[in-house]
């Protein structure tokens, strides 16, 4: 059977490149440079390859060292989230379940995802937090949340990822808006309006989809990044007066202020679920199982 890596080793290793070097590294983990040098040569010949060039007090990453410090970051995450779980499998505590989504997906969105798995699963607690997609990785790489929902599909190197659902995307604007009068609306009757988005195209896989959405109705829409982060999608025709791409019920929004309105299609657009890889959760499968035949 192939030598695997040892994870203390491994960890070694990894606090070396972070810390660009053997001196810092030692200082971080309170070892011996040679102490620490010698784990790492160990690990090398564990896996029969090269890891670092060493130059001196400076190294390199060999392409088999870059493999192993992307593929290694998630394999020493994903240890400490199983050390996490059996910790708390042996404690009276109930387990705890963390779902992060980003802004563009909404409190009631994410409960309605849930509610299966929250009445299946009486000994679990559940904590739904908003976060920004940068810090929603993060959190899902380093274990602090089990799982993530985004929109839209965004290519992933180091998690593991599904189209968890996809939703009907519609439009919210003010109620005093000529288009709120309308049950149902073309998307190319946005072409004089300005579209809100939340980060800029190029840099949102969300606002590139939405700005081919408008393409592919045969206009290049004006847009306006929300200067109001963080709250509904359905506050922005207040805050920007302007419209906004949302996927919550047709009908009044936001105590009748706003009118959400469906697009002639429909259109769907994708959620996006995201999970540490080498872990395993029922809990997870669950809510997965539940969303792909909602």
């Amino acid at each position: 059977m192939p030598a695997v890596p040892d994870l203390r080793r491994l960890s070694h290793f990894v606090a070396v490149v972070e810390a660009a070097g053997f001196t810092r590294a030692a200082q971080n983990l309170h070892l011996s440079q040679q102490a620490l040098s010698s784990s790492v040569q160990q690990l090398e010949k564990e896996l029969g390859a090269s890891l670092l060039v060493r130059a001196g007090r400076r190294i390199s990453l060999t392409p088999a060292g870059q493999t192993l410090l992307d593929e290694g970051r998630a394999l020493l995450a994903a240890a400490h989230t199983v050390a996490r779980h059996t910790r708390a499998a042996a404690s009276a505590q109930p387990d705890e379940f963390v779902v992060g989504h980003s802004p563009a997906i909404s409190n009631g969105e994410v409960y309605r995802l849930l509610e299966p798995a929250i009445a299946a699963s009486p000994m679990t607690s559940f904590t739904v937090v908003q976060l920004f997609p940068d810090r929603l990785v993060s959190g899902v790489q380093d274990g602090t949340v089990h799982l993530g929902l985004r929109r839209g599909v965004v290519p992933q190197e180091r998690l593991a990822s599904a189209v968890a659902r996809y939703d009907t995307l519609r439009v919210a604007v003010r109620s005093d808006h000529p288009l709120a009068a309308g049950m149902r609306i073309p998307i190319a009757d946005l072409a004089n309006e300005t579209v809100v988005l939340w980060a800029p195209p190029g840099t949102s896989y969300y606002s590139d989809f939405l700005v081919n959405v408008c393409r592919r109705a045969g206009f290049e829409p004006h847009y306006r990044v929300s200067r109001v982060q963080g709250c509904p999608p359905e506050v922005a025709p207040l805050t920007d007066d302007a419209v906004a791409f949302v996927t919550s019920p047709p009908g009044p929004a936001i105590g009748g202020a706003v009118t959400v309105v469906d697009i002639d299609g429909p259109v769907l657009v994708p959620l996006q679920a995201l999970w540490q890889p080498h872990t395993s959760s029922a809990v997870r499968d669950l809510i997965l199982d539940t969303t792909a035949t909602t």
